[in-house]
């Protein structure tokens, strides 16, 4: 019933504003840059004697748990398959195919994310630490809307914000839900099915709750820091017991084919294609990040106090981008190695069943039994701080942009 609303909704929007979306976020990411690199770089998000409340260490950590770490395990692995068997512009061979597959992958991933992220963020950070105005997106149209952000103007925008939220968080944890169930189904035999996937949002959702109460610094910081850890070993393993030389030339090869293609790709909206590729792929993506701005936006922004703007912009753009890039390239060459040099087959049995395809892969590499139980683990702690992230987002927009909410007042986010 829902889908038969929000389907056609959704298919009229990617297809009559899927060009503005392409141009609003090209716009943003070059936006972001020249501020960068301009004179405003040198002001200190806090003031000039602000001090930042985390290690870089720990901001990285929170950063990247905090922005898109489920959806990097859920389409690691299977979104270099979709674009390798059905690529979006047409190729000649296998080997364009696997650079195009890449490319595209990196653009849904990389800079352009980050930059609606960094955008959002940075509004925030900026009025709420520098000029004293709340922590709540009302704040971000101070400038337009003057204090009447106070009334019922910024009620309505802080109301849009929470439901963006909402949505945009339960999109992820969504994914990572299926992900958990498909992990379980492969290690023990449990029924991939939407009762089963409804008891485990309850009981991870449980673990969040002890967590999120904990408050940010005892809570999801050392949470956020676990998660990087998991998650690295599983990249290292991944990366030593997979096609290693392969992966390693693939870094290069593959960041040097999006940086060549970028200016193609970013602005490609398959005027001379009779498809709808881009409605599944590229407008859903700026879509699900713009969805997801305004609480990663802010987590971002209740994180960053005491870092020059320069300083803010490197780390929210850069840092994680590199990073996306390095997941993708083990996890992505390593299903595209498969699948050109091992007999092939292992794309089909990916896109078949894409929650599974992450485990489909360890399946193909030694100690699978033990690998899956880490892979599970981290896809549950990446659930966690997702969900702890858009509890405390939440609570801090309806305790009117206090930064650290009372835990009475807490609402642990349940999506």
């Amino acid at each position: 019933m829902v889908g038969g609303i929000f389907n056609p909704l959704l298919n009229g929007i990617s297809t009559n504003a899927g060009w503005f979306f392409t141009l609003c976020v090209n716009v943003i990411l070059i936006f972001v840059v020249y501020i960068m690199f301009s004179r405003y770089g040198e002001i200190r998000i806090g003031g000039d004697d602000a001090e930042p409340d985390f290690t870089t260490q720990s901001w990285f950590a929170i950063l990247f748990s905090a922005g898109m770490g489920i959806g990097l395990l859920f389409y690691g692995v299977a979104e270099p398959m979709f674009h390798f068997t059905n690529p979006p512009i047409p190729v000649e061979n296998q080997t364009e195919a696997a650079h195009q597959a890449m490319a595209f992958t990196f653009m849904h991933w990389g800079l352009h994310s980050w930059a609606i992220y960094a955008l959002i963020a940075l509004a925030l950070a900026f009025f709420s630490f520098n000029k004293g105005q709340p922590l709540s997106i009302r704040t971000i149209f101070y400038p337009l809307l003057g204090d009447k952000i106070q009334g019922a103007w910024g009620n309505l925008i802080d109301i849009l914000a929470t439901v963006a939220t909402l949505f945009g968080v339960a999109t992820s944890l969504g994914f990572g839900v299926q992900q958990i169930n498909a992990g379980f189904s492969h290690l023990f035999g449990i029924e991939q099915s939407l009762p089963v996937q409804i008891v485990l949002i309850v009981v991870i959702t449980a673990i969040a709750t002890v967590s999120v109460v904990k408050g940010l610094d005892s809570g999801i910081r050392k949470l956020s820091e676990l998660n990087i850890k998991l998650a690295m070993l599983l990249l290292l393993f991944v990366f030593i017991f997979g096609p290693t030389m392969f992966i390693l030339n693939g870094f290069a090869e593959n960041i040097g084919y999006y940086v060549q293609k970028l200016t193609v790709i970013s602005t490609w909206n398959e005027t001379f294609e009779n498809s709808n590729w881009q409605n599944s792929w590229t407008v859903f993506y700026w879509a699900w990040w713009i969805a997801w701005s305004p609480f990663v936006g802010m987590f971002i922004a209740r994180v960053s106090r005491g870092r020059t703007i320069r300083e803010f912009l490197m780390g929210v753009l850069c840092v994680p981008t590199l990073v996306t890039f390095l997941w993708m390239t083990v996890f992505g060459n390593s299903a595209l190695y498969i699948e050109m040099f091992q007999g092939g087959g292992f794309a089909q049995a990916v896109t078949d069943n894409v929650p599974l395809s992450l485990f489909l892969l360890l399946e193909r590499l030694p100690f699978n039994a033990i690998t899956s139980i880490l892979g599970v683990l981290v896809v549950i702690s990446f659930f966690v701080t997702s969900s702890d992230s858009g509890s405390m987002v939440i609570d801090i927009i309806t305790a009117g942009g206090n930064p650290d909410p009372p835990i009475k007042d807490l609402k642990i986010e349940i999506s």
